[in-house]
């Protein structure tokens, strides 16, 4: 007979957790209402205070403030005891397992996110790694998605999630939440740029343009819009990036080269340039509000030049200098060089999706 218990409840102990996990729930119920049944008087009539008694039973901690008085309820108790720690125990221990389990999937990027306003980086490298930096430096609230191969989360942070899979697949797109995303940043593949680049460039570029176009085309699709920013190594590249519907562009060689030959006819301009990209550079570049008392450019650079704050562009467009007198658009997107304080002040926010340009 004992024998008989042993193999049901050892069976029981090794079931599937979305079995296992109901039936231990049932026992405890179970248990407390048997209880409350026989010392309905002992348990204050309450259906609470029984299953109370029975977790801290099982648990052993046995406050000792509720206990069986009749010779029934004692007898009930030595078989709560004796079929229910070890249940009890095994239910803890696959709590902690599953909680483990499930933070390796999550390091592994098996498991679907499922947050939104989110950034998604496709492709780790170096520069994806200053960029999660950045973003959590910079922004306290927005989570990031990596996409890559990589066997494990390469670095280990709350609002950093993982999946691992092919960014030109709509399943790993899907998986990563980009219907919901905020905007999504595609690094150059630093595999193919450092063992083929040298041999054919065009794979760099082509390899970004495959994972563009299929963001494009699950955005199709859907029916939504997101924000993508590529890294695009020869500038010719550009056009074709557009047709796939990528927002903005970082021609990484040229600006190398750009700054390297500024250098040398304006000294001191890198320096600049690294003032204004640094973390630790009190100024930066930010998207402000436009102001219905704005009606020209010049209301706007004027009102927020007394601001501390100096209004560099429109959009992309650098030379609003030239057409002080022109109207504002509806539409404007404004972009100020100042400090935190400033910008506190005018009324834009350093954690928006324009954000600060690094």
């Amino acid at each position: 007979m004992w024998l008989q218990l042993k193999k049901v409840f050892y069976h029981l102990i090794h079931l599937k957790g979305r079995i296992f996990f109901p039936f231990v729930i049932g026992y405890v119920l179970l248990a407390a209402a048997v209880a409350l049944t026989l010392e309905p008087d002992t348990f204050d009539h309450s259906m609470l205070t029984s299953v109370y008694w029975v977790l801290t039973t099982l648990a052993t901690i046995g406050f000792g403030d509720y206990a069986p008085v009749t010779d029934s309820g004692k007898f009930f108790t030595i078989c709560l005891y004796v079929t229910g720690i070890a249940l009890i125990s095994a239910f803890i221990r696959k709590i902690v397992k599953s909680l483990a389990h499930l933070e390796q999937l999550r390091v592994g990027g098996q498991l679907n996110y499922s947050g939104q306003n989110h950034i998604i980086l496709v492709g780790w490298n170096d520069k994806a790694k200053l960029a999660i930096q950045e973003i959590l430096t910079s922004d306290r609230s927005t989570d990031i998605v990596l996409i890559d191969k990589l066997d494990k989360l390469p670095i280990v942070d709350d609002r950093l999630f993982y999946v691992r899979g092919d960014a030109t697949g709509e399943e790993t797109l899907l998986q990563a939440g980009l219907p919901r995303a905020m905007g999504v940043i595609l690094f150059a593949d630093h595999m193919t740029q450092d063992v083929y680049a040298a041999k054919d460039p065009l794979l760099v570029d082509g390899k970004t343009l495959l994972v563009a176009t299929a963001i494009a085309a699950l955005e199709e699709r859907l029916g939504v819009s997101v924000h993508i920013t590529a890294e695009v190594m020869n500038e010719k590249h550009i056009a074709l990036f557009k047709h796939a519907d990528v927002d903005e562009f970082i021609p990484t060689q040229e600006m190398i080269s750009h700054a390297a030959v500024r250098s040398i006819y304006t000294h001191g301009v890198t320096q600049m340039y690294a003032e204004l990209m640094s973390r630790q550079c009190t100024e930066g570049m930010y998207e402000v509000p436009k102001q219905p008392a704005w009606r020209t450019y010049r209301d706007a650079f004027s009102a927020l030049l007394d601001q501390g704050a100096t209004l560099v562009a429109d959009r992309g467009d650098l030379h609003i200098n030239r057409k002080l007198d022109a109207p504002v658009p509806a539409d404007a997107q404004l972009y100020v060089i100042c400090d935190r304080e400033t910008l506190a002040r005018i009324g834009g926010s350093p954690d928006e999706a324009a954000g600060r340009v690094h």
